[in-house]
Parts: structure tokens; C-alpha cells; sequence
């Protein structure tokens, strides 16, 4: 259902992104982006989507949109 979330601190309960690309943990200290360890706990939260795909209307015509 889920797919599996790579663990990453940028995406973890205990990691605070910083300026400069670097993440304050609450249990290692600073570390990379793309560090990871035992207590990773992922926070959906501060995970960015992507963008959705832009809509393509151009296949239908007025006719579509009246009622």
C-alpha cells in the first residue's frame, strides 16, 4: 500500500534541517542530509511532494463542458 521510505534524517522525528544541508539530531548531533542510524523515526511531516503532472485539457472540446 505504502511504499517503503528510505531512511534519511531529513525525513526524521528527531532531525532539524539546517542552512546549510546538514541536519541537528536529537540523538547523534549534527549530521548529513542523507545520514541515517537506529532511531530514524519518519515524520511525514516534513517530507516536500513533488509537483502533480499539469492537466491536459486539450483533448476535450466546449462540448465536454456544457451541459
Amino acid at each position: 500500500m505504502f511504499r517503503k521510505m528510505e531512511k534519511n534524517c531529513a525525513y526524521c522525528y528527531y532531525g532539524t534541517m539546517l542552512r546549510d544541508g546538514t541536519v541537528a539530531c536529537a540523538k547523534k548531533g549534527v549530521v548529513e542530509a542523507d545520514c541515517k542510524c537506529r532511531s530514524f523515526n519518519y515524520d511525514p511531516l516534513k517530507r516536500i511532494p513533488s509537483k502533480p503532472k499539469a492537466l491536459d485539457f486539450g483533448k476535450y472540446d466546449d462540448e465536454d463542458f456544457s451541459l
